[in-house]
């Protein structure tokens, strides 16, 4: 008996060593009292058990900040563990005790002086972690003094304490000097040290992008490197980011970066792996493909990626979401690896489809009969989702590799014969992309088409189903009947299929018009009369018009040709690509959108682009804010030229027919039939209802309030009628983002003489006000009559002009009086190149008319406030835009020194970067950005004495600098 008491005393005394439990578990009364007289305790064991019931409490949430200057006087023991507990109680409550904080500050400054460096870098961590202002100041001392302290373990854990200190005042730091510090601790000889400074100046760069602190060059780079073989996985990680942020200065450098960098991509870390791809990937860009180096890159940066591919699902997951992109920019890495990304029976779904996609990307002749095979084989699965990616991903593969068109066909007529509703659903819709890509090939198998036409439940597939009746039309006899089938519950279906069936049958009207005239009725009589849905109605008033006035010019555009569809379609865009692999390893590369997207109050994201080759005529951009790329937060929009963009809007696919005409001139007297920009089913704009807007067209209650055409029963069986004019674009009033303030701005002008707008006299200017391009209007009556119910609408034009809300016309406008109006402008509308390049098309309506008016704005309104270049960049672009792209103009007849015509550029958004004297003559050297992300660099000569300057225009969109000489005219002679 007595030896098994023995025993439980000991197995009691085992389980207070063992576990913690006993502090999380108490009943006593007056807890807070019982532990304040335990913490004053002398004895140092009761102290610490004491300390460990605190911590205990504050863990489960009790509040135990009444003890706090207790706890705060056991910080001065030897103890190691108790310590500890003290600095976390501390670190916990000095936000809500900042006075009491103050308290522990001594103790801090002598922790930091303490022989044991274990004890010094607990308390150097402790104070980054204690965010509290009133004691930032007493730390700088034991800061500066960690920072160099002798043992490496206390200078790491100062160099992070800097980044923790530097987010609570940033100002502190700098002025401390701790910051110059952090850059000499990237000569540190240990490699741990580095590592924490580099990612110190990292943290610090991120919020603040323009500071330039990691001032990196090839001495640093090579410290870098040096390090990277000596420290822990994740100093490794903070290294090779900091080295993604450099810009080789030629290819050999990158090479010899990339060899360094190598032997990373064999680290058990998968994370050290990714960056050291994100290196690689970088560099790659720099090196010549005919260098033998190139390939073996390329063949060692397969093997590592394939690794990953066995790790568990969500690694997998991360990195196929990485290898996505990586394949997307370079297929040739792995384009002999298919077999890995084959599904297994027991991978989760997310991970399936992802390598259904990887799959799809990396298809070619050379593999596709094998990838077929698999995707048939998936398409037999019992998962849903899975299987119509499947079958998906059979018809990109007909449209990505030509030669295997055929196969896929007989694959997907294959799988309609299995009868699975949700398989046929989804092989009708690949089906009519394939016809898209390759017409009169495959139209044999429309009729097994037609056979599942009453299995079809899915609106996409509806849709599909319906265009391909309505494509088709004259080959299927029993066209007519198929669509009035759909027609029936037209009500019951969703707007797509709606949408697709009017098409459709317009479609077929024009090649049969004298069997369906009744069945084009019936449609256009719901779309345009029983519908509430917008788009539907809009389009149906369109067709009707066209039909009713001219159906030689329906027939032109609804049944043009349709331009081939492009093998990916949902290949994500180059510059987005760039700045995603710019990422590989971060949350951005899984979710496939950049930083800025997704982290709130991202004020220090940057956006990040490739370097250019060095073997091409490429352009050298890159990350770094050093070098010629990190001018453009986004990519210069290129302005399409104005024949391109004139699309079929009647056609459910958006895409432009294969010719197209020019927009009709812009002039007052412009025919309505022919051009409407403000009719069609924009209630809320049309004046008074029962006034036809269709000036001579004639009214009739079948086309519902505002038009005037005769109902298409009326239409003749023969297209015989002359063309009166195309349509032009249908346009939104949508909101934007404004712009910054400063410019110059031009005298009023008129742009709309009373003569020739019924009385109504318009006269304007642009102006760049608060930070927001305005169009300023005076609106004069000289009429007799009252005018009302004014709106306004541009076309298409070269940078996106578009209104940012409605024009705010308050009041009648009496005769004899006139109106003051600044309408917001932003640049988020349609682009289209217009002649000139800086004219703009407008159409204002108010209750007696719509007219049509031509103006030109300056261009300086689109340049924005942050396109002043650091030197070396400007230095780097100018060399890197060719001299074919730059113009030279002389600006007569101005009398301003050189420092007055800078200031007075400022003003508009037009930086001086630098200015030398050469022979008695100033040269300033400037930048400016516009609105869609084209950077212009000039040079200025400006010669004491001569009136006459010379200005000098490079930019990778030449055809702006006519504008931009404009610009500089105006501003310096107004």
């Amino acid at each position: 008996m007595q030896e098994w008491a023995n025993q439980l005393c000991e197995n009691r005394q085992f389980g207070s060593k063992m576990t913690d439990s006993k502090y999380f578990t108490t009943t006593k009364k007056g807890e807070i009292f019982e532990l304040k007289a335990e913490l004053n305790s002398d004895k140092k064991e009761k102290k610490k058990e004491a300390v460990k019931k605190v911590i205990a409490s504050m863990t489960v949430g009790k509040d135990v900040s009444a003890l706090f200057p207790d706890v705060v006087n056991c910080m001065q023991t030897d103890n190691l563990e108790l310590k500890k507990l003290v600095y976390l109680y501390l670190m916990n409550y000095a936000k809500s005790q900042p006075d009491m904080a103050i308290m522990a500050v001594n103790t801090f400054v002598k922790d930091c002086e303490d022989p044991n460096p274990l004890i010094r870098a607990l308390a150097v961590r402790t104070m980054g972690c204690i965010r509290v202002d009133k004691i930032t100041e007493y730390l700088c001392e034991p800061l500066r003094k960690c920072l160099k302290d002798e043992d490496p373990y206390v200078r790491k854990t100062a160099a992070v304490c800097v980044a923790k200190l530097h987010d609570i005042n940033a100002q502190l730091v700098e002025d401390q000097g701790f910051l110059d510090t952090l850059k000499d601790l990237i000569s540190d000889s240990n490699p741990m040290v580095v590592a924490n400074a580099v990612a110190a100046l990292s943290e610090i760069a991120e919020s603040h992008p323009n500071s330039n602190l990691l001032d990196l060059n090839p001495q640093t780079i090579n410290k870098l490197l040096t390090a990277l073989n000596e420290c822990t996985e994740w100093g490794q990680i903070f290294i090779l980011d900091c080295l993604a942020n450099y810009t080789p200065r030629d290819d050999r450098e990158s090479q010899s970066i990339c060899e360094r960098v190598t032997p990373r991509l064999s680290h058990a870390n998968s994370a050290v792996v990714l960056s050291a791809v994100k290196v690689l990937m970088k560099f790659m860009e720099m090196l010549p493909k005919d260098l033998d180096y190139y390939g073996t890159l390329l063949k060692k940066l397969a093997p590592p990626l394939v690794t990953l591919l066995s790790a568990e699902p969500e690694l997998q997951y991360v990195a196929l979401r990485n290898i996505n992109l990586i394949v997307q920019r370079r297929p040739e890495i792995l384009k002999h690896e298919m077999k890995v990304f084959f599904v297994k029976y027991n991978d989760p779904i997310y991970v399936k489809l992802e390598k259904l996609d990887i799959m799809i990307r990396l298809a070619s002749q050379a593999n596709i009969a094998q990838v077929l095979a698999e995707l048939k084989e998936y398409a037999t699965e019992v998962d849903v989702d899975f299987v119509r990616k499947a079958v998906r991903a059979i018809g990109r593969c007909a449209i990505k590799v030509e030669q295997s068109a055929e196969r896929c066909v007989s694959t997907l007529l294959d799988l309609i014969q299995t009868k699975v509703n949700y398989v046929v659903q989804e092989a009708i819709v690949v089906i009519k992309d394939i016809f898209r890509k390759y017409p009169n090939k495959y139209e044999s198998v429309i009729a097994t088409l037609c056979e599942n036409l009453d299995s079809l439940d899915e609106p996409e597939a509806r849709a599909a189903m319906i265009w391909i009746v309505g494509e088709y039309a004259e080959r299927i006899d029993n066209a007519d009947e198929l669509l009035e089938s759909f027609l029936e519950g037209f009500h019951d279906e969703s707007t797509q299929v709606q949408l697709q069936l009017l098409t459709a049958i317009v479609k077929l009207f024009l090649k049969k018009p004298t069997e369906t005239q009744e069945l084009v009725q019936q449609v256009l009589s719901l779309a345009t009369q029983d519908s509430d849905n917008p788009d539907l109605r809009d389009r149906g008033y369109i067709y009707w018009r066209l039909l009713s006035t001219d159906p030689v010019a329906a027939k032109e555009v609804v049944l043009a040709e349709k331009p081939l569809i492009s093998e990916e379609t949902d290949l994500i865009e180059p510059t987005l690509l760039e700045e995603l692999i710019c990422h590989i390893g971060t949350l951005a590369s899984v979710y496939h959108k950049p930083p800025s997207a997704f982290v709130e109050g991202s004020r220090g994201v940057q956006h990040k682009r490739l370097p250019g080759s060095s073997g091409s005529g490429e352009s050298v951009e890159s990350p770094d804010a050093g070098s010629a790329a990190a001018v453009t937060d986004a990519p210069p929009a290129v302005i399409p030229s104005q024949g391109d963009l004139l699309g079929d809007l009647l056609n459910l696919d958006l895409t432009p027919p294969a010719t197209t005409g020019p927009p009709p001139p812009a002039s007052s007297g412009m025919q309505l039939g022919a051009m409407d920009l403000l009719g069609g089913g924009l209630d809320s704009l049309m004046g008074d209802e029962s006034e036809p807007l269709g000036g001579d067209l004639g009214g009739s209650p079948a086309m519902g309030a505002g038009f005037g055409a005769p109902p298409p029963a009326a239409m003749p069986a023969s297209f015989s009628a002359p063309v009166s004019g195309g349509l032009d674009d249908l346009f939104d009033l949508g909101g934007g983002v404004g712009m910054p303030t400063g410019a110059y701005s031009p005298p009023k002008a008129i742009w709309l003489p009373a003569m020739k707008a019924k009385g109504l006299e318009i006269s304007g200017t642009f102006a760049r006000r608060s930070g927001v391009i305005q169009m300023e209007m005076t609106l004069t009556n000289k009429a007799m009559s009252v005018m009302t119910d004014f709106a306004i609408q541009f076309n298409r034009n070269s940078f996106g002009l578009t209104p940012a809300g409605p024009l705010q016309v308050l009041t009648p406008l009496s005769p004899n009086q006139s109106i003051e109006v600044a309408l917001p402008l932003n640049t988020v509308g349609p682009v289209m190149k217009m002649e000139p390049l800086n004219n703009l098309q407008v159409a204002v309506k108010n209750n007696i008319d719509v007219f049509y008016f031509s103006c030109q704005y300056p261009i300086s309104m689109l340049f924005v406030e942050d396109g002043k270049m650091e030197r070396q960049v400007f230095l780097a672009t100018w060399k890197d835009i060719p001299n074919d792209n730059e113009s030279q103009f002389q600006i007569k007849d101005c009398h301003l020194s050189s420092d007055a015509a800078s200031n007075k550029l400022q003003g508009s958004s037009i930086f001086t970067i630098a200015k030398r004297t050469v022979d008695g003559q100033d040269m300033l050297y400037q930048s400016m950005k516009l609105t869609n992300g084209i950077w212009v660099l000039a040079e200025l000569r400006v010669q004491a004495g001569n009136p006459n300057y010379t200005v000098s225009l490079k930019c990778r969109a030449p055809e702006v600098s006519q504008c931009v000489f404009q610009s500089y005219e105006a501003v310096l002679k107004n």
